[in-house]
């Protein structure tokens, strides 16, 4: 049961990441490729407060989806200048390199070695250390981020992100700041791709860079691609099938050094047959041109 419990942890971590990803890629029709460095910000400033000042998780949480926000900002400024190919490749690069820091930073991050005893949330002195307890938490934070990214879908703002998306040079026609929009797209993706990346440091209290890596990435598009892109519920359908599925390998009894390349396998697969067969995903309202 409690093995149970942990996946539907790491599993709405996912969703945090695939919705805050989707209203990137599927509402307003950018290619973003490097969305997990954002958790990795978030995870990492998030626990070096905590292991090296005493901040409470709570408030390096914040804290952590503000840095992430701001390096949204840093990034989002130049890129959402380019299109199609050259966004993608602007953003995985993005990725490469907030990989390459936190491998390499080892004075800060321990590099390779990682960030171990990672203090866990705890609520008026007790520590959530039952995993049911922590789900609660995780499901409070899914449906903060589904609820807040719902109301800026379907309010004014979000009939522009749609604009751009199936049309950016109408929506330039008609006096709509384009870059201004995107950019606040990517500010606020940051943002609770950061709350992600800070849940999980602090649920699994040990991060490490290989946590962070394009792979992963690749791994949340892919969720959000499958799931149905422009879509809130197929946000939650493609984390939960992509986290639960790769799971029923290890009942197969294979070894994990075979387990986890079959893994990144079956996600390419998925995401090639994907792209011919169904490029809006299962109940998705947008396909890439």
């Amino acid at each position: 049961m409690e093995y149970l419990l942990h996946i539907l942890v790491i599993a709405g971590i996912y969703i945090i990441l695939t919705l805050s990803l989707n209203l990137i890629v599927g509402y307003t029709g950018l290619a973003a490729l490097g969305h997990i460095a954002f958790a990795c910000v978030g995870a990492y400033t998030s626990s070096l407060l905590a292991l090296n000042y005493g901040v409470s998780p709570w408030l390096g949480l914040i804290i952590g989806a503000f840095i992430a926000s701001l390096i949204g900002i840093i990034i989002g400024a130049p890129s959402i200048r380019l299109k199609g190919d050259y966004l993608a490749l602007a953003t995985f690069g993005f990725g490469v390199i907030v990989y390459s820091i936190s491998k390499n930073w080892v004075s800060l991050t321990r590099g390779p070695m990682g960030l171990p005893g990672i203090p866990k949330f705890s609520f008026f002195g007790l520590e959530l250390q039952p995993v049911w307890a922590y789900l609660l938490l995780v499901a409070a934070f899914v449906f903060i981020t589904a609820f807040i990214i719902n109301r800026i879908v379907d309010s004014p703002f979000g009939r522009v992100l749609k604009s751009i998306r199936e049309d950016e040079v109408a929506s330039l026609s008609i006096g709509k700041n384009v870059n201004r929009y995107k950019l606040i797209v990517f500010v606020v993706g940051a943002f609770f791709a950061g709350i992600a990346g800070s849940l999980y440091a602090h649920y699994i209290t040990f991060i490490d860079p290989s946590s962070f890596t394009a792979m992963e990435s690749i791994a949340v598009l892919l969720m959000v691609v499958f799931g149905g892109m422009g879509s809130i519920t197929g946000s939650f359908i493609g984390a939960l099938v992509l986290v639960i599925f790769p799971e029923m390998l290890r009942f197969l009894g294979m070894p994990s050094s075979v387990a986890a390349p079959l893994r990144q396998m079956i996600y390419g697969l998925l995401l090639i047959v994907l792209m011919i067969k169904r490029p809006q995903g299962i109940i998705g309202k947008y396909r890439f041109r």
